[in-house]
């Protein structure tokens, strides 16, 4: 059923017109519980939060999440329209300690998440969470601070980017970035993945959309692997990785 939805999306060109591919994952265990995750078109991610004793039955949960995640994106409350926009600021400012004045400032948190809603008029609560879960990473890896000392402004860090899709060059440059971190805080990268493990095990369980976490799991074990396996990475100076890692953000 989901293959189904999402198939006919595609014939429709309703939505992630160049992504059609419904893509599932298990995760390696030599006995249940068994883990299944679901990735959607455009990048939303699922897993299945009951505990399973098969990986048929890991697979049908994980399915069965993202399809009733999939039908309830179809809402007309899950697009992002000017009604949606004004609660969604009044939101943010109620759990801030921003004001609805700043929502007409893109310098402040508010005012760029406001101009992020606003530059994807029209868009699906799963069209925009790609972009959501790009900078939630950048701010996670520090990245945005680093920008910000570059005198980037946010609206142009969010123009920029807004048109770029979160794949495998951008996880290498992220990678680096915790590399640089291993190096002068020694252990960091353990610590970071054994937390984004809890944090990815305790979203599937509660039926959480899990891309933002299942990507910082990918994200550090990639540094991880490239620390262990790459002597040359690990002898760059420290000159050497930021200079790396700077020319990939720009």
């Amino acid at each position: 059923m989901l293959q189904e939805f999402w198939e006919s999306k595609q014939q429709q060109r309703a939505a992630f017109p160049s992504e059609g591919v419904v893509v599932y994952e298990s995760l390696p265990s030599p006995g249940p519980p068994f883990v299944s995750y679901v990735t959607l078109p455009g990048g939303s991610c699922f897993g299945n939060f009951q505990c399973c004793l098969s990986r048929a039955e890991a697979r049908r949960d994980a399915a069965k999440v993202a399809l009733i995640n999939s039908l309830f994106n179809e809402l007309p409350s899950r697009r992002i329209t000017k009604e949606f926009i004004m609660e969604s600021v009044q939101e943010a400012v109620a759990s801030t300690s921003g004001t609805l004045d700043d929502a007409d400032d893109p310098s402040t948190s508010i005012g760029a998440y406001h101009y992020m809603l606003e530059s994807n008029m029209g868009k699906t609560m799963l069209e925009f969470q790609e972009l959501m879960t790009i900078f939630q990473l950048l701010h996670w890896n520090g990245s945005l601070k680093a920008l910000r000392e570059t005198k980037c402004s946010r609206q142009e860090v969010i123009s920029y980017y807004s048109q770029y899709s979160l794949d495998e060059k951008m996880r290498s440059h992220m990678a680096l970035d915790w590399i640089m971190k291993e190096k002068e805080s020694p252990g960091i990268l353990s610590q970071e993945l054994r937390m984004a493990l809890r944090e990815l095990e305790e979203a599937r369980k509660a039926g959480q959309e899990l891309r933002f976490y299942k990507e910082k799991k990918e994200i550090l074990s990639l540094a991880l692997t490239q620390i262990y396996s790459d002597p040359d990475t690990s002898s760059l100076s420290d000159d050497q990785l930021s200079l790396t890692a700077l020319c990939g953000y720009h």
